[in-house]
């Protein structure tokens, strides 16, 4: 009998489990209430590229450019593509032509250069690069952002795309910083010519390495160092090329490896929001006719742990707002072990997708970051599992890369999510929310922010939990026909899925381990 009543019991006690609504967070959102406005999200094309776009079957690169850049939907609302606004392309500096003589092990991280030793142009130079940047622009990518990891290798001062010196001085020889200038004006302006208009160029690139290795010792990639005063010398001379040419592209500083070294740290390349942008700095660049109050920096290595993470963007926020700068997080992929968060062996690419969801989350909510790019958008992998550092995984299916398969990873999605639906222009709202959480707990809990312009309001929710939850979003002074929603999740195939709520009185179901956009219309 006692057994029997037990039984009952628990029974009853898993009914009532399973009764018991979802937890339910209210958001107030006024669209009125505006933080920074948003430019753009983009990513970057670069390595591997050049073999893709040349050899690889048309139909899959296709397929990859569709992926990055198609605002279009299907015929079941589903997106086909995750919209970037934003496409960066490497401006190489001639190691391919190098070849095993560049001292960079990995042929397919050489980078061709359109400027020949004797001082002519060969255009027909990165095929592939150009290639998938002119599919951005026909399907109306917005920002076309053209960067350099070193000047042309005849302009080093060791011959080589990278260093051979750990001096964290500048590769580029004193006497060559105005033929730099003038290549990288040279190379915008011939791609204007040709109706490809990059809107910023960024001549230096993660300035804080050292970016050595020894002769025979085998580089990773291009690079080079630059100290805060090289960095100004180059922006001074780069300033003049662009306005010798008319050029209407825009100088973007300083690609910083991490964004500590916004507004802190100690060495040759730190502080550098105040070295540029305070007036009263001996480098101060705000005089500059091609250089806006801009500045990137990497959020590479300051992913770690909710509380530092939250603490270093506060700080990136704190400082670019007092010098009147804005703020780009210009590259990132989870190069350290931060996305692991405690967990052993293999990581799933959901959990992949949820902790990038997370950053970039924080970058823009804590950071107040205007715009949002990811490092790399395809790299050989597994599409499942340990998918850190790209958007779409590559299956080469030879050594010399001459052809191969690909798979979207539930990180293209994810960035997705942000990059599809809040378009140029919005400006990210500043919400209450109706727990009391910390920041901390929120960053384990569900992440919410906003986005707004006159037609819409865009809320991104990310559940880091594994229950699934009730989202209520009220919207005042907003008249709210109805929502879109879209939801990614673990399972396959649920990727920016469409769905429909006829009402918000009910608020909007977020699965547990899922990331859903909601689109209300006015």
């Amino acid at each position: 009998m006692k057994k029997i009543l037990l039984l009952t019991l628990s029974l009853v006690a898993v009914q009532t489990i399973h009764a018991q609504k979802p937890r339910e967070l209210v958001i107030q959102i006024n669209p009125k209430n505006k933080a920074q406005k948003i430019d753009n999200f983009g990513a970057a094309g670069a390595w591997f590229t050049e073999g893709i776009a040349k050899s690889w079957p048309t139909q899959n690169r296709e397929q990859m450019a569709e992926w990055l850049f198609s605002k279009e939907l299907d015929t079941n609302g589903n997106p086909k593509g995750i919209g970037l606004s934003a496409w960066r392309f490497n401006i190489g500096g001639g190691t391919t032509e190098q070849g095993d003589s560049s001292g960079i092990t990995d042929f397919r991280k050489r980078v061709e250069c359109f400027l020949r030793p004797d001082g002519t142009y060969d255009w027909s130079k990165q095929a592939g690069y150009v290639w998938f940047t002119k599919k951005a622009k026909e399907y109306g990518v917005e920002n076309l952002i053209a960067f350099s990891n070193t000047p042309p290798v005849q302009f080093t001062k060791n011959g080589r795309g990278y260093k051979t010196d750990k001096d964290y001085i500048s590769n580029l020889k004193p006497e060559h910083y105005g033929d730099y200038a003038q290549f990288l004006a040279t190379v915008l302006k011939h791609f204007d010519d040709e109706g490809l208009h990059f809107k910023y160029i960024s001549p230096v690139n993660e300035p804080q390495w050292d970016w050595y290795h020894a002769p025979g010792q085998g580089a990773k990639q291009e690079g080079s160092p630059w100290r805060n005063d090289e960095i100004a010398r180059v922006a001074r001379s780069l300033d003049s090329a662009l306005t010798v040419h008319r050029s209407t592209s825009q100088i973007l500083l300083s690609e910083a490896a991490q964004l500590d070294f916004l507004y802190t740290r100690n060495g040759n390349a730190t502080r550098q929001t105040q070295a540029f942008f305070n007036p009263k700095s001996k480098l101060a660049l705000t005089n500059l006719k091609h250089l806006p109050p801009l500045i990137g920096g990497h959020s590479y290595f300051t992913d770690k742990g909710d509380s530092a993470r939250i603490a270093i963007r506060r700080h990136v926020a704190d400082t670019t707002a007092k010098y009147g700068v804005t703020f780009w997080q210009t590259e990132y992929s989870m190069l350290a072990d931060g996305y692991r968060e405690g967990k052993t062996g293999r990581i799933p690419a959901i959990d992949c997708a949820l902790f990038l969801s997370k950053v970039i989350h924080d970058d823009l909510v804590y950071g107040n970051a205007s715009a949002w790019q990811l490092w790399n958008s395809w790299e050989p992998g597994n599409p499942d599992f340990d998918t850190r550092y790209y958007l779409i995984a590559l299956a080469p299916s030879s050594r010399e890369y001459v052809d191969g398969s690909i798979t979207a990873t539930k990180n293209l999605w994810a960035l997705g999510h942000y990059s599809r639906f809040i378009r140029p222009g919005m400006h990210r709202l500043n919400v209450e929310r109706g727990d009391k959480l910390s920041k901390e707990q929120i960053a384990q809990d569900m992440m919410v922010s906003a986005y707004a312009n006159e037609k819409q309001v865009v809320l991104v929710a990310i559940n880091y939990g594994n229950e699934e939850r009730v989202l209520r979003p009220e919207v005042n002074g907003f008249n709210v026909k109805g929502a879109d929603v879209y939801l990614t999740t673990g399972e396959k195939g649920v990727d920016m899925r469409k769905g429909k709520v006829g009402s918000l009185k009910g608020g909007v179901m977020i699965p547990g381990r899922g990331i859903v956009t909601i689109v209300l219309n006015n």
